[in-house]
């Protein structure tokens, strides 16, 4: 029973997070057709293994809000931010210190997901006017002042059915870009993916020395476990405080990881004097769960900066897609059009508010996530019109009635969950 339980389960969650393109045992196939591996397996069942630990409806990717959600949420939920010099003046404008490191970034920053990608993103292609426009993207954002960018060893690898690893794109950008200006600054963060047969301190150095190969970089700025791992948590953290100590990396983080573990990763490092910079979770407008589940109050009371990734809900809050046009691809089956018909009355709100502020859409909700404080959004960038766009997000704010008025609309909607882990 157990067996053919996962192995359903396997198959429902290969097929949700990797729906690859036809694969062929053709050795000599190019970036876009290649062979299954042993990674590919572990990937699709460590994340089988996620959704039988978390899940208990039959579909598990769709979450009502608790019942006391509203009584919780509605109002000011903010707790004191412990930290309170977490934002800083540079002589390039307003930047963000990212918890009690040192490490100072950009009121927002670029996710770079969806570089290279074919199994959520890009509807299952990759081509030269993808990589174009990903180049696009990073140089646009550097030349109007975003120059955080954040990144994952599975973004884009062929692991998880990627046309090209992004942290090599984002690796070759920068070297493209310093050629022209050898002085450019440009913070990189990425991730370790905490895979079950990765085990011990030296696993997080050693995959790190292979981030850093492709990203052709001698050290990053940012380090995160990418979530946690079903055993070897306390190995992980202390292989990011020796990558600290290594000089491979300026500040640490994590990813995905609930109160609990948020507090013992803290506590952990901080007995070896190293800060916790940052807890990157899915957070928007739509998704709340950080609110609700401790975790937003627990960054602030610790001084951990709250990363918000998907803070667009994919695109789903920015007025492009509507019940006759939903998402494609995978998109499309977590933001369906009778998803997509409830959430109309907030997205239209959502633009006549920023038709007062002279905004868009998609500026209005990234200003709303840095109006909770403590908080930096990480939209994804495609190309250099969506680059540009979000870079009108910084540099005003909305009013604290229009922040609290989204604020009680948004509870309206019934949330999406797009990562299991976050509940481990």
């Amino acid at each position: 029973m157990t067996t053919t339980l996962l192995c359903v389960v396997t198959s429902k969650a290969c097929m949700f997070f990797f729906t690859p393109p036809i694969l062929t045992c053709d050795p000599s196939s190019t970036p876009h057709s290649y062979n299954p591996t042993l990674e590919n397996l572990g990937i699709c069942i460590y994340y089988s293994l996620m959704a039988l630990q978390v899940g208990s409806c039959s579909s598990c990717w769709v979450q009502s809000r608790p019942s006391t959600a509203r009584s919780r949420c509605h109002g000011s939920i903010r707790a004191t931010v412990a930290s309170e010099d977490y934002a800083v003046k540079t002589k390039e404008g307003e930047k963000v210190k990212l918890g009690g490191s040192n490490l100072v970034v950009t009121r927002l920053g670029i996710g770079a997901w969806s570089w290279g990608d074919l199994s959520y993103w890009n509807n299952f292609q990759w081509d030269d006017r993808k990589l174009k426009a990903a180049k696009e993207a990073f140089d646009t954002s550097i030349d109007n002042g975003i120059n955080f960018f954040d990144t994952a060893e599975v973004y884009g690898s062929r692991a998880s059915f990627g046309a090209i690893n992004s942290e090599s794109l984002l690796g070759r950008f920068i070297r493209e870009r310093r050629q022209k200006n050898p002085d450019e600054e440009v913070v990189v963060a990425t991730k370790y993916a905490a895979l079950p047969w990765r085990l011990g301190r030296e696993s997080v150095v050693k995959t790190l020395k292979d981030s850093l190969s492709r990203l052709e970089l001698p050290s990053v700025e940012l380090y995160q476990l990418h979530w946690p791992g079903i055993w070897g948590n306390e190995g992980y953290i202390d292989g990011l405080g020796d990558a600290v100590e290594q000089g491979l990396v300026k500040a640490v983080g994590v990813s995905n990881y609930g109160e609990k573990r948020l507090r013992a990763a803290y506590k952990k490092l901080k007995e070896r004097g190293i800060p916790l910079a940052s807890n990157q979770v899915n957070y928007s407008l739509i998704y709340r769960r950080p609110e609700e589940n401790g975790v937003k109050a627990a960054c602030d009371e610790l001084g951990v900066t709250l990363i918000a990734y998907s803070p667009l809900a994919q695109g789903t809050l920015t007025g492009k897609y509507t019940p006759e046009n939903p998402p494609t691809g995978p998109r499309g089956r977590i933001y369906t059009p009778e998803f997509l018909a409830k959430l109309q009355p907030l997205v239209t709100r959502i633009k006549e508010i920023g038709q007062s502020y002279d905004k868009t859409p998609t500026q209005v909700v990234l200003n709303w996530l840095i109006a909770q404080e403590n908080v930096v959004p990480i939209p994804g960038a495609k190309n250099g019109e969506q680059a540009e766009e979000f870079v009108g997000a910084v540099g005003w704010k909305l009013s604290s009635e229009h922040v609290e008025e989204l604020h009680s609309l948004a509870l309206d909607v019934k949330p999406v969950t797009g990562f299991p882990v976050e509940n481990l």
